[in-house]
C-alpha cells in the first residue's frame, strides 16, 4: 500500500472507531459526505469567479484545488470503508480506464 492509501486507511479506521452507527449507515453517510464536499467545490468556484453578489471574490483557485482534493480524499475514504481492499479495487478500476480511455483513445487517434 502506498503512502496515500496508508493515510486513507488510518483515516477510515479513525472514523469507524468514532461512530456508533451500524456499518450500513456509516457507509451511507460517508457516501453522502462526497456530495457535501462536491458542494464545497462549487461554492469555492463561485467565490473564485466572484459570482456571489453578497460575497464577491471570496475564494482563490488554490482553495478550489484544496476542495477538489477533499472530494478525492473523501471518495477514497468511502471506498476504504466499503471494502478493505480499496487500493486493489481502485488500481483495477484505473487499469480499465487506462485501457478504455487512454490506450483505446490513442488507438482511435492513430487511425
Amino acid at each position: 500500500m502506498n503512502d496515500a492509501w496508508t493515510t486513507i486507511a488510518r483515516l477510515a479506521a479513525r472514523l469507524e472507531k468514532h461512530s456508533t452507527l451500524p456499518r450500513e449507515q456509516r457507509v451511507l453517510l460517508q457516501l453522502l459526505k462526497i456530495q457535501e464536499e462536491a458542494g464545497e467545490v462549487a461554492e469555492a468556484v463561485i467565490g473564485a469567479m466572484g459570482q456571489n453578489p453578497r460575497k464577491g471574490f471570496s475564494h482563490t483557485w488554490e482553495e478550489v484545488e484544496a476542495e477538489v482534493c477533499d472530494v478525492i480524499v473523501t471518495g477514497m475514504v468511502a471506498l476504504m470503508r466499503m471494502n478493505p481492499h480499496a487500493p486493489d479495487v481502485f488500481a483495477k478500476h484505473m487499469e480499465r480506464i487506462r485501457q478504455r480511455d487512454v490506450d483505446g483513445a490513442a488507438h482511435i487517434a492513430t487511425k
